[in-house]
């Protein structure tokens, strides 16, 4: 889904960006590709949205200064607002809210308790083969999901797989509540985007890197860039074997050496020692390089020597693939398992070669599920056990690597086919520009489609109610209009203050009524006397009038005031 420059004529279109830092930080020792995704989104949307105002949807104005910083850093410095999530309805100022993963069910039951209408919601995927991604998609359908929301599949294989974890759901409701009808959000296909511009070719840089690294100018580099984990990512042994069936020929026809760079990181000195000796056992004669992937200077010297890009995912936690589109953005002509989306981004036989792979039927894994299911698993353990079952084929990927290393012509063909894919088809520039067209698509949908789960009354969200109605029985007595408030010696503001510095009571401060609220009450009723709570809450702006309701009863479990029943029901005793 792509689509020209933004006309002249319509404004373009923009979203409150739900913001954690963490989802969009890569300066991490546990460097994830959702953390490289959404790095990567929101500096292609700062960059290409040609918006007024970047708004940023979070809790607390220090989180809001962050993404301002983030913002900035990706440019001159622009227009950021902040969205208070304090308050859902919030969002609706913009029209769409972006989510950086799938889990849009808490997002739309707080939008119910306002107006449904108000804004679209879009999330997007990253794993979905963890138990919570699977709940959080299969929860689409009991939320208040809208057909004006959107959960955007980065490759063709996720939407196959949430088609599946749909279809296997509404099986079981059909059959358990005789469910008959759906609403379900959008669900485009847009892949993850590349700045294109950062991994251009540069033949200077290049024999720098090769330099650095005791690259010959006729050896070949192989490269793998990625989390170095066997069991979570791709297991290292086909690559291993099939490098150093291509270093033995190598070394017959000529003398020219074979390098593996690997770029990433190790979650565990375990996982490290199996790496480093798995390479001496598996593939001695290829000169292998680890570098941390983690550190952007190394980084940028690993995609700079390479030759080849190589990745051989057999791992089910994966969905897209962000590496192989850097490697095409880099000019690099790629090796890769045919495997979930990297039949969307690799062309075979014509920006690399994609090896084939082999799974177990339908009915297998079974028992893997069920002790994941069950706890007995962990979700890496279950990763691990899952991708065991997974072959890549090693002879064929021992030919594409010897094809591509014999042949220097055809490494350059092949990478420039793909750095003039990656600049087609997922520069950031065309990714943030689909994202926008489905903005406008959505808003079009809130215009004109219906309705779902209309509130009508009740909770907003039925599992999430309101304390003080689903536990309405177990007070003696719930504070109503004319119950009389009466103040005790001594209250006043200054008391308040004191009791709040106490860490047993100071924790309250973001739900409590206003300070100057109970100050001026607390004046009025040493003044005064006692007085009803409707004529209390009269007193008051309407704005902060139930805050204070509230805590009229804080006040008397602090001592301050009393509250009882009204004479005969209403009014002073």
């Amino acid at each position: 889904m792509t689509e020209p420059p933004h006309s002249a004529t319509a404004a373009p279109a923009n979203a409150a960006i739900h913001y954690r830092a963490e989802a969009f930080d890569t300066n991490r020792q546990k460097l994830m590709g959702r953390h490289a995704a959404g790095a990567g989104f929101l500096r292609g949307f700062v960059t290409h949205a040609g918006v007024d105002a970047f708004y940023c949807y979070t809790p607390t104005r220090e989180m809001a200064a962050h993404f301002k910083m983030v913002v900035d850093g990706s440019g001159p410095p622009r227009q950021v607002k902040w969205l208070d999530e304090n308050d859902a309805a919030q969002p609706g100022s913009v029209g769409t809210l972006y989510l950086s993963d799938p889990n849009m069910a808490p997002a739309a039951w707080r939008r119910r308790a306002h107006d449904q209408r108000l804004y679209s919601i879009c999330g997007i995927t990253h794993t979905t083969a963890s138990a919570g991604a699977m709940d959080m998609i299969t929860g689409l359908l009991t939320a208040p999901i809208q057909s004006w929301d959107a959960l955007i599949c980065t490759s063709s294989a996720v939407l196959e797989t949430v088609g599946r974890l749909v279809a296997a759901q509404q099986e079981f409701l059909a059959s358990r509540l005789g469910a008959a009808t759906w609403v379900l959000p959008q669900l485009p296909v847009i892949p993850l985007g590349v700045d294109c511009a950062q991994f251009a070719p540069d033949e200077s840089r290049r024999d720098a890197a090769r330099a650095a690294l005791g690259i010959g100018v006729e050896d070949i580099a192989f490269l793998f860039v990625g989390r170095l984990s066997f069991h979570a990512k791709a297991h290292p042994l086909p690559m291993y074997l099939a490098l150093e069936r291509v270093a033995q020929a190598l070394a017959r026809q000529g003398g020219r050496r074979l390098h593996l760079i690997q770029a990433g990181w190790f979650a565990n000195d375990f996982i490290e020692r199996s790496f480093r000796d798995g390479a001496a056992q598996f593939c001695p004669g290829v000169v292998c390089h680890f570098l941390d992937g983690r550190k952007a200077e190394l980084r940028d010297r690993a995609w700079r020597a390479a030759d080849i890009f190589t990745s051989l995912s057999d791992n089910f936690q994966e969905t897209f693939g962000l590496t192989p589109i850097e490697a095409m953005a880099a000019g690099l002509p790629g090796i890769v398992s045919d495997w979930n989306g990297y039949r969307d981004t690799v062309r075979d036989g014509i920006d690399g070669i994609r090896v084939p792979t082999l799974m177990p039927r339908d009915g297998l894994g079974s028992e893997l599920a069920d002790r994941h299911a069950a706890g007995l698993d962990s979700y890496d353990v279950y990763c691990g056990l899952t991708s065991q079952f997974v072959s890549v084929d090693v002879n064929a990927v021992t030919r594409a690597c010897m094809t591509l290393a014999e042949d220097r012509d055809l490494r350059r063909r092949m990478g420039a086919a793909a750095r003039q894919r990656a600049l087609d088809s997922f520069d950031w520039s065309r990714i943030i520009a689909s994202y926008q067209m489905l903005w406008r698509e959505l808003a079009e949908r809130r215009r004109t489609d219906s309705e779902s789960a209309t509130r009508r009354t009740g909770p907003a969200h039925p599992a999430r109610a309101d304390p003080f109605h689903a536990f309405a029985g177990y007070a003696s007595a719930v504070l109503g209009a004319d119950h009389v408030v009466a103040p005790m010696p001594g209250a006043d503001g200054a008391r308040l203050n004191a009791l709040m510095q106490s860490p047993l009571i100071s924790y309250v401060k973001p739900m409590a009524p206003d300070a100057d609220d109970c100050a001026r009450l607390l004046a009025a009723l040493q003044r005064q006397g006692p007085q009803r709570v409707a004529d209390v809450l009269a007193a008051v702006p309407e704005a902060r009038r139930q805050r204070l309701e509230r805590g009229l009863v804080w006040l008397a479990k602090l001592g301050l005031v009393s509250i009882r029943p009204g004479k005969d029901g209403f009014g002073p005793p």
